[in-house]
């Protein structure tokens, strides 16, 4: 770190210089907070953080010395964040199929997983739900550099009622297969919650209806009474965690949002009441609107069960009509992609289909940058470039604010200062 008289030397002395570690010389910038762009601008980077970002004008005043990143003919942003992946599934193994991957399994899955992710410039994500907290020592190997992925935000052990969507309803009873997150009563959901922060959760996930890849659960229906699902939350947000809600439903999305619940997942077929609740109590919603066409192409390929696409055809078109009608609301709407049902790095081809059906490019960049970083409580370290943030950034060839789709082949990848995709990448 800079003395205050060696700062005070860079700009009386440019000579002196300007010690960094790397500069990225953007051609456009996209500043995510502002909703604009800038040309020409020099990101300074020092030990894995964003120290400053300076015009053409400025940066040759203070003479800065550092290695230099050329990314002049590119757009550049903040890395990007998908607020609903599963990073220990499988996309290929869906229904009966997933009872012949174990959990040590499941989180080598998750290795490879974190890695195509990261690549396709997504350098944070919450991963809502994983077996036996795969996701946890997943988040714990990256961050002590064991593997290669994005920051992750782990729920654990996602909660639900017995022979609920959070439940495992596949085998009959004298298997006595029970989901690791099944809890009944207010008392019971307290503990679920405690256990995933004894295990290292930081934010809990919980299925308050019915869904679709479910056997033997209704879409509509609700799952947890409302004294259950405040429970839950308050539980959590006195252990200073967030809470969100796998729901579909009508009714159990305005019971979730009535109890407190910080964002929604799926949000299917939320009501104009339930719009309406969440504009009043800043409910943010997390609406996958991209796997609907996975599901419905590639799902019976993958095992997914017959009733499980009756049930994403009578929802998926629905899903998309209420993400229009929120996002005309003015709902803050957060980018989740449900990547885990269809395959990890591909979470970029959700983009489009945020613009077809309602926002603009620049608002579906927000959703996966500065919207994701308040509902992760990592507002000014992730999401945006500029001081203080960590250095995770990306760069493509065409400007997505022209054409979103550029955002689905990432060109250059950034985390945490290192480069890892593009220019300056070392081979792994």
């Amino acid at each position: 770190m800079k003395t205050a008289l060696s700062l005070l030397l860079a700009f009386i002395l440019p000579s002196a210089g300007w010690a960094t570690d790397t500069v990225i010389r953007a051609g456009t910038l996209i500043d995510t907070k502002a909703g604009t762009t800038l040309s020409d601008r020099y990101i300074l980077i020092e030990d894995g953080t964003i120290t400053d970002v300076l015009s053409e004008e400025e940066y040759t005043r203070r003479a800065v010395s550092a290695t230099m990143i050329d990314l002049s003919d590119m757009t550049v942003l903040p890395g990007l964040s998908d607020a609903h992946v599963h990073l220990t599934s499988d996309a290929t193994l869906h229904g009966y199929r997933r009872l012949t991957r174990s959990t040590p399994r499941a989180a080598i899955t998750g290795v490879r997983n974190a890695k195509r992710t990261l690549e396709a410039g997504f350098t944070t994500v919450r991963n809502v739900g994983a077996p036996d907290f795969t996701d946890v020592a997943l988040r714990d190997a990256i961050t002590d550099g064991d593997i290669i992925g994005p920051q992750v935000i782990p729920a654990g052990r996602a909660i639900g009622i017995t022979g609920g969507h959070c439940d495992n309803n596949l085998l009959p009873y004298e298997y006595g297969a029970v989901g690791g997150g099944v809890a009944d009563g207010p008392w019971e959901v307290r503990g679920k919650v405690r256990e995933n922060k004894k295990y290292g959760a930081e934010v809990i996930k919980f299925c308050g209806t019915g869904g679709v890849l479910s056997k033997g659960t209704t879409i509509g229906a609700q799952q947890f009474t409302l004294e259950e699902m405040e429970a839950i939350v308050d539980e959590a947000h006195q252990l200073g965690m967030k809470a969100t809600v796998h729901a579909h439903g009508e009714r159990g999305i305005n019971s979730a949002i009535r109890a407190g619940v910080d964002s929604v997942e799926h949000a299917s077929l939320i009501s104009d009441e339930g719009i309406r609740l969440a504009l009043e109590n800043g409910t943010v919603l997390s609406m996958d609107i991209y796997v609907s066409d996975y599901i419905l192409s590639e799902g019976e390929a993958a095992g997914i069960l017959p009733a499980s696409l009756e049930k994403e055809r009578q929802v998926g078109k629905a899903q998309r009509e209420r993400f229009q009608a929120a996002v005309r609301a003015g709902v803050p709407i957060a980018f989740g992609s449900d990547a885990g049902v269809y395959k990890h790095g591909l979470n970029g081809r959700q983009f489009a289909y945020m613009v077809q059906w309602g926002q603009t490019p620049m608002q579906a960049i927000q959703s996966a940058t500065v919207i994701n970083a308040e509902l992760f409580n990592l507002d000014g370290r992730i999401g945006v470039i500029a001081p203080g943030a960590d250095a995770d950034i990306i760069a493509v060839d065409q400007n997505p604010l022209q054409n979103v789709r550029a955002l689905e082949d990432v060109d250059f990848v950034m985390a945490d200062g290192a480069v890892i995709v593009g220019r300056g990448s070392k081979p792994n």
